[in-house]
């Protein structure tokens, strides 16, 4: 089980716009499509990526899974942009957690991140992080094929 983050370059707030959110979170639906990458929660700010990911099929799956999101994003970023250079800050960081409270408190840390980052209290309904879908039938996340995740049917999609 590892905690992913992964800062713009500088940290400049090159994600703070919804459309670069949502083209980050769907490469991140992308790479687990395809690799069947095992995404517990996720965060998407306007200047870094949080990602809390289980490596069930092999060594290759982490480094792809990022290797697909941050390249895509930051491919796709300059070229509507018109900009050249880094998207991203240096290498992403992944810290190791333990199947235990230390995963239970890396969770909430990732839930709260976003929480200060949207500058808001109490629940919330975002499509940029997976566990702030509140109300019956909320609306998790929009995919580029239309289909929506609800409070029912996302533990099928992530795990």
């Amino acid at each position: 089980m590892w905690h992913i983050t992964h800062r713009c370059h500088k940290r400049e707030f090159l994600l703070k716009f919804a459309r670069d959110q949502r083209r980050c979170l769907q490469w991140l639906f992308e790479a687990k499509k395809r690799l069947g990458a095992s995404i517990l929660n996720y965060a998407v700010t306007s200047n870094h990526i949080h990602l809390v990911i289980r490596d069930v099929k092999g060594e290759e799956v982490i480094p792809q899974t990022m290797q697909l999101i941050a390249g895509r994003t930051g491919q796709e970023y300059n070229q509507r942009k018109g900009r050249k250079g880094a998207f991203w800050e240096d290498r992403y960081h992944a810290t190791a957690v333990e199947m235990d409270s230390h995963l239970i408190r890396c969770l909430v840390y990732v839930d709260l991140n976003m929480l200060r980052a949207l500058s808001v209290g109490g629940c919330v309904n975002s499509s940029r992080s997976k566990l702030f879908c509140c109300g019956e039938g909320s609306s998790l996340a929009t995919f580029e094929h239309g289909a929506n995740l609800t409070r029912a049917n996302r533990s099928n999609f992530f795990n």
